[in-house]
């Protein structure tokens, strides 16, 4: 039986439980690509060895899991979010790409992990999978913002979830928490490039 973030983890080395190890690997995931990376090369990096690992998880396969799983919680509350709020579609809308903004800064690693998968193993392909239901909810909150008369119709709508969601994960690519700014003055930013060139004048 494997725990899960957020739950008591069983006891290996001092200092390094479930969390801390699912950072390194996670880490390390991106930093040489999951096919890339062996027990052996995160046994050497935390500095324990391999059966201490799997004191905790069975398969560096488990540990991809528990990573993507945890980005796409992150995506799927937000979307929960949107769903709750009522108004109109556009509206909607924003929320989602601003609260997945949040997501993408709070959890950066992990996200940038989600993104990376190419569906060679299970886990990914249901990654992948996820990834397709979230476009799809995008996809049809920009269907209805068009028939609503908000979103500039000239457009395909699974062209325009595309386009705003690849702004969103590009994020990836380039941004670093830094002094003097903030998740909220991102998302903001996000927010007012895509939404002032989507909306309709009114």
């Amino acid at each position: 039986m494997t725990t899960t973030p957020g739950s008591p983890a069983r006891r290996g080395r001092p200092g390094y439980d479930l969390e801390s190890l699912l950072q390194v690997a996670v880490r390390l995931f991106n930093e040489r690509g999951y096919d890339g990376t062996s027990m052996e090369d995160l046994s050497r990096k935390l500095g324990i060895t391999k059966s201490a690992i799997y004191h905790h998880v069975p398969s560096k396969q488990e540990l991809l899991r528990l990573a993507v799983d945890r980005a796409l919680g992150g995506l799927f509350a937000v979307a929960q979010e949107t769903e709750n709020i009522e108004g109109r579609a556009i509206d909607r809308l924003e929320h989602l790409v601003r609260g997945s903004v949040l997501v993408l800064v709070e959890q950066l690693p992990f996200v940038t992990l989600l993104l990376r998968v190419r569906g060679n193993t299970k886990v990914e392909r249901a990654a992948l999978a996820r990834r397709r239901e979230f476009d799809r909810i995008v996809t049809e909150l920009v269907k209805q913002a068009e028939t609503e008369g908000d979103v500039r119709p000239d457009i395909d709508p699974a062209v325009t979830s595309r386009l705003l969601f690849g702004m969103v994960n590009s994020l990836t690519e380039w941004y670093r928490p830094r002094r003097g700014s903030s998740p909220a003055e991102l998302a903001d930013a996000v927010s007012k490039i895509a939404f002032d060139g989507l909306r309709l004048p009114s």
